[in-house]
């Protein structure tokens, strides 16, 4: 996962993601530095527009699920109900 965040970084800070700077970027953590992770992420990024991805990414994240929605809908309405019959119980009471 962090060479993934050091491509991020890299590309957020407008420095071309290649082997270089993404050793250079995990060796400054202080980790230690897997050569063919490094080798496979640069080639898998190479052709790949970092911008348009995240831009995917952002929207696929921030759309709603309609399955989501509904239950949650109906929770709302049983806890108002059982909110209004508690609020009468409790003013039955004080006049009981």
């Amino acid at each position: 996962m962090e060479y993934v965040y050091a491509a991020l970084l890299l590309h957020k800070l407008g420095h071309k993601v290649d082997d270089s700077n993404l050793t250079k970027v995990i060796s400054a953590t202080g980790s230690k530095v897997d050569e063919a992770k490094i080798k496979l992420l640069a080639n898998a990024l190479k052709d790949v527009n970092i911008d348009k991805e995240l831009e995917n990414a952002t929207a696929l994240a921030s759309a709603p699920v309609a399955s989501q929605h509904v239950p949650a809908t109906q929770e709302k309405k049983e806890e108002k109900k059982h909110e209004a019959s508690a609020a009468a119980e409790g003013l039955s009471s004080l006049f009981g």
